[in-house]
């Protein structure tokens, strides 16, 4: 387990010298290799934040399914997407991958909490503080859409993306479900063919 740790940490240095080092392509900075990890930093800091809303709603009859407010979510979307110049469509593709993988870090703490009653939280946050900060982030990922439009555009987004993925797993020291989550999140960062 050592060894795997090891030559992943090893893998997303390399993968980050060649990322941030990396001089921007031909085609301007607007494709630079870094354009992506902001987007992707945030996208992983909503994976994170999942904790608090599972560990807020754990125990409660608040589901992890919302539908009422992940509509809300999309529709403030699609309706600030086109004064950002976004495709309203696109932007809600987005934003439901971040809400997929927000559920889907949820689905897998409630496994592990049953599992192991003893690693359940303790305290509960109140979902009142979190939902701002949520928007907070939705905010940001907004406007870093609009920001790498070029780069989500480009041919070379699926690499560029799994690379930055993987730099942000490191950083964020994510285990396997966060991971999985943030792979979820970031399947939508690309612009659909």
């Amino acid at each position: 387990m050592r060894l795997r740790s090891w030559l992943v940490t090893v893998t997303a240095v390399l993968a980050a010298s060649l990322l941030f080092a990396a001089p921007a392509s031909a085609s301007g900075p607007s494709l630079s290799r870094t354009a992506l990890w902001r987007l992707t930093d945030l996208a992983a800091d909503r994976v994170a934040i999942a904790d608090q809303v599972a560990a807020a709603k754990y125990g409660t009859p608040s589901p992890i399914d919302d539908p009422v407010r992940e509509q809300q979510i999309y529709d403030s979307v699609a309706a600030r997407a086109p004064q950002l110049g976004l495709d309203p469509a696109d932007a809600v593709r987005f934003f439901r991958a971040q809400i997929e993988a927000n559920k889907l870090v949820q689905r897998g703490l409630y496994a592990r909490w049953a599992a192991h009653p003893a690693e359940a939280p303790s305290t509960r946050p109140d979902l009142a503080q979190i939902r701002p900060v949520i928007d907070g982030l939705n905010t940001g990922l907004l406007t870093e859409l609009a920001a790498t439009t070029p780069v989500r555009e480009a041919r070379a987004c699926p690499i560029r993306q799994r690379v930055t993925a993987e730099v942000a797993e490191v950083v964020h020291r994510f285990d396997a479900l966060h991971r999985r989550a943030l792979g979820e999140a970031t399947s939508a960062t690309c612009s659909a063919d």
